[in-house]
């Protein structure tokens, strides 16, 4: 198995567990607390800072270091746009081709189900771990290489939106399994034009309320 080199490490951990966080936006990330907690030196901590400015997550702002900048409300509605076309081609793709991942999807969803009771902040990161996996499942079975590492590779913004929502409103656990069981359900009877009205209809629920917070 690979292991991680220090940069590896401290993006992966930047990226899932620092920049996923609502409450990381607005604020300056110091390297020196972030090579401990990691543990590794502050070399790869910059180098990892590095790499997400060139992905626009950061900024690097002179004299004051790493800034977690706010998505404004144009990104969240771009994100959410490709987020839409890159899922309904997947499923266009799976169910042209047979491969729709319902087991997969289904167990995932379960998963969530089970977290979705309590407040919102119990277990949150680990629901939105499983959003994640619930989309990706569709996204990888279209059997593109391409596709799924350029929906791979929205996963930090996916994952700080996620939460965010997640936040937004009252009950949005039991309001995401709701929306991505219908995801299945029209996925599974093979009608494309609803599987597409079912993305979409999830994602819109997303995008308003994160525009609204």
């Amino acid at each position: 198995m690979h292991e991680l080199s220090g940069r590896e490490r401290a993006y992966a951990y930047l990226r899932d567990q620092v920049l996923s966080s609502p409450a990381a936006t607005g604020t300056f990330l110091n390297e020196g607390e972030l090579a401990s907690q990691i543990g590794v030196s502050r070399t790869p901590v910059r180098e990892a800072l590095l790499l997400l400015v060139s992905e626009g997550l950061i900024e690097m702002v002179r004299g004051r270091g790493a800034y977690v900048p706010p998505m404004s409300g144009r990104q969240i509605g771009e994100l959410m746009d490709l987020r839409g076309v890159l899922e309904r081609h997947a499923a266009d793709l799976c169910l042209t081709a047979g491969t729709v991942p319902v087991e997969r999807m289904s167990d995932t969803l379960d998963q969530q189900e089970a977290l979705s009771e309590g407040a919102a902040e119990d277990h949150a990161r680990t629901f939105i771990a499983l959003d994640g996996a619930f989309h990706q499942h569709l996204i990888d079975a279209a059997g593109s290489e391409l596709l799924s590492h350029t929906y791979a590779g929205l996963r930090a913004r996916q994952l700080r939106a996620g939460l965010s929502a997640l936040f937004g409103a009252p009950d949005r656990k039991h309001q995401v399994c709701t929306e991505h069981r219908a995801i299945v359900d029209a996925l599974r009877s093979g009608d494309a034009a609803a599987s597409a009205e079912a993305i979409d209809a999830h994602l819109t629920v997303t995008t308003r309320i994160l525009l609204r917070g």
